[in-house]
């Protein structure tokens, strides 16, 4: 069956070239570690019947309840689960997966996220500062906020926001604390600047860095890739889209890594390292939009589309 387009709410970012990239087929397995409202995950579905079947995890309990919807009309072919794809293996093992056709990773914020108010992922919106992805007990981003020392805030917010006044903002920040709200933040982000600041939001790299620090994101990252290789059958894919330089960064560090059969330093005259490559790079320049799907979706401008291919190794 082929389900028409038309039943999707929204074509997510780079969905056409995501699958290309994983080419499903019926019969395939394959896991969406990031399934938000179901994009993708559609996708993938319906290019996979009549039996193809897809795991899809997210931490964002709003997140899954669309998600649920969205895929109901695929029955038993697809199973959602509220979880971290840090624990992508466990899951798979759950299903009795051993061996996965294709894997995708969208990293970052979701625009669900980002256009729920209360959830304090925008300084577009008053709202406590909460930027957790999912409703586990963790620190919020007011906890941060509130308890970091003034070079700890400097520190992650130059690490994970590149904003060149991380200083002054972390200043700003501890002497005015206590902060609970987005507009509070944004308002000494702005401070901060002066009136010297361009189209972008002040905000936007300060916002960006306490959201990351709060979810451990980069953490999340280096954790789950070598998870997911190690589940491709050879053959099969890993399509991973970020939205910054940290993360493609980070994808594009451990693809060129495990795409190499030694990393011994080059005037090193034996190997020592004894690597093996475990993939190949589909692509060693990232994927991005169109222009026309930036005109029709903006957040797609900094989307960056990596995709690896398990090596037979036997």
């Amino acid at each position: 069956m082929s389900t028409p387009q038309s039943a999707v709410p929204h074509t997510p970012v780079l969905y056409h070239e995501i699958i290309k990239a994983l080419a499903p087929f019926s019969g395939g397995l394959y896991i969406d570690g990031t399934v938000g409202a179901g994009g993708h995950a559609w996708g993938i579905l319906d290019a996979s019947n009549p039996h193809g079947k897809l795991l899809g995890l997210d931490l964002d309990p709003q997140a899954l309840v669309i998600a649920n919807q969205r895929l109901s009309l695929f029955k038993d072919r697809v199973f959602i689960i509220q979880g971290s794809y840090i624990e992508l293996s466990s899951f798979a093992q759950e299903l009795g997966w051993n061996f996965i056709d294709g894997i995708i990773l969208d990293l970052g914020v979701s625009s669900i996220q980002l256009d729920s108010k209360e959830r304090g992922f925008s300084f577009q919106y008053d709202a406590p500062l909460d930027m957790r992805f999912g409703d586990h007990p963790t620190s919020n981003a007011a906890d941060v906020i509130n308890n970091y020392s003034e070079n700890e805030l400097a520190e992650l917010i130059w690490r994970y926001g590149e904003e060149k006044n991380a200083r002054r903002i972390a200043r700003l920040i501890v002497q005015n604390r206590p902060i609970s709200t987005t507009f509070e933040l944004a308002n000494l982000t702005k401070k901060a600047y002066g009136n010297k600041f361009s189209q972008i939001h002040p905000a936007t790299r300060t916002f960006q860095a306490i959201r990351i620090v709060v979810n451990q994101e980069m953490q999340a990252i280096e954790t789950v890739i070598p998870q997911a290789i190690k589940l491709l059958k050879p053959g099969g894919r890993l399509a991973i889209i970020s939205f910054h330089s940290l993360e493609d960064r980070i994808v594009k560090t451990i693809f060129r890594l495990e795409s190499k059969d030694c990393y011994c330093p080059p005037e090193q005259p034996v190997c020592t390292c004894n690597h093996i490559a475990t993939i190949k790079e589909v692509n060693r320049k990232p994927i991005q939009a169109t222009q026309q799907e930036v005109s029709e979706n903006p957040r797609s401008r900094s989307a960056k589309l990596r995709i690896a291919e398990k090596l037979n190794l036997a």
